[in-house]
């Protein structure tokens, strides 16, 4: 019992729990949208996209939402006018983006000149994690989980049958660009703590593993939220007792529980005589 409580004595690992709360709740639901909707590649794109806007914002003392607002924007923008060229594809104007805008954030973040800490930005320092940026992410976390709750009905039509979701009174351009809108801000909530490169895992994760056990989008959504904030907690003593990387251990959690129950669906499905 002392091994299991001893952790949470800690202030620090306290915060850090709760940050992963928060932000498990919000990419739990989030991320089940996101998977039914096919976007997760979509949503690892704009994670990296916006990171210009995020070490941007960092560098000039303005709130890191802003700098994702305008990183998502300049994003948009840069794909929108390389896929107008003739000789690529779309895919490929989406990936030289993302790449240059995030190979342009890491640039800036680790050169000589960027003031210490930046590189937070990039792997996260959940161990590091303020009660005033707590604050902030149970703020935003509340206006995700709102704006969802009144996007609930649009985003059932659309991810119902999106040719005939007009006839139905929704628009799904702008319901894909709001949920992806959602994305955004989920990602500047988490990546103070998980950085932009891991962020991702826990909106993504827990959704895969919920949709690999089945169930109707309310259960989904619901084991998803319990199941990141299960990961959190292993990877957070994983961390203390390994003395590992709090953020990447979180990430590794959730990635083997997903190779796990990928493994159990799998064998499942065998026939009876090979199992």
């Amino acid at each position: 019992m002392h091994a299991l409580w001893e952790p949470w004595t800690q202030g620090f690992m306290q915060r850090a729990l709760l940050e992963l709360v928060l932000l498990g709740v919000v990419g739990g639901v989030l991320g089940c949208w996101v998977a039914l909707y096919e976007l997760s590649y979509s949503a690892e794109s704009l994670a990296h996209a916006l990171f210009p806007g995020l070490v941007g914002a960092a560098l000039l003392g303005v709130p890191l939402l802003l700098g994702g607002a305008v990183g998502v924007l300049g994003a948009a923008t840069a794909v929108a006018l390389a896929g107008r060229a003739p000789e690529i594809g779309r895919d490929t104007a989406v990936g030289i983006v993302i790449t240059t805008l995030f190979g342009l954030g890491v640039l800036l973040a680790l050169s000589q000149a960027a003031p210490p800490g930046l590189g937070q930005l990039l792997f996260g320092d959940l161990l590091g994690v303020s009660r005033k940026d707590v604050i902030v992410s149970a703020t935003l976390a509340g206006l995700v989980v709102g704006a969802l709750a009144l996007l609930h009905r649009q985003l059932l039509v659309v991810g119902f049958d999106r040719s005939t979701s007009r006839a139905l009174g929704a628009h799904p351009l702008l319901v894909d660009l709001a949920l992806l809108g959602l994305v955004a801000v989920t990602v500047v909530i988490g990546v103070q703590a998980l950085g932009n490169l891991l962020v991702i895992a826990i909106v993504i994760g827990p959704a895969a593993i919920a949709a690999l056990l089945g169930g109707r989008l309310a259960t989904m959504m619901a084991a998803a939220a319990a199941i990141a904030i299960g990961c959190a907690l292993a990877g957070l003593y994983l961390s203390y007792y390994a003395n590992t990387a709090a953020g990447a251990s979180v990430a590794a959690v959730t990635v083997g529980l997903y190779l796990l129950v990928r493994l159990g669906a799998s064998i499942r499905r065998w026939p009876p005589g090979l199992a």
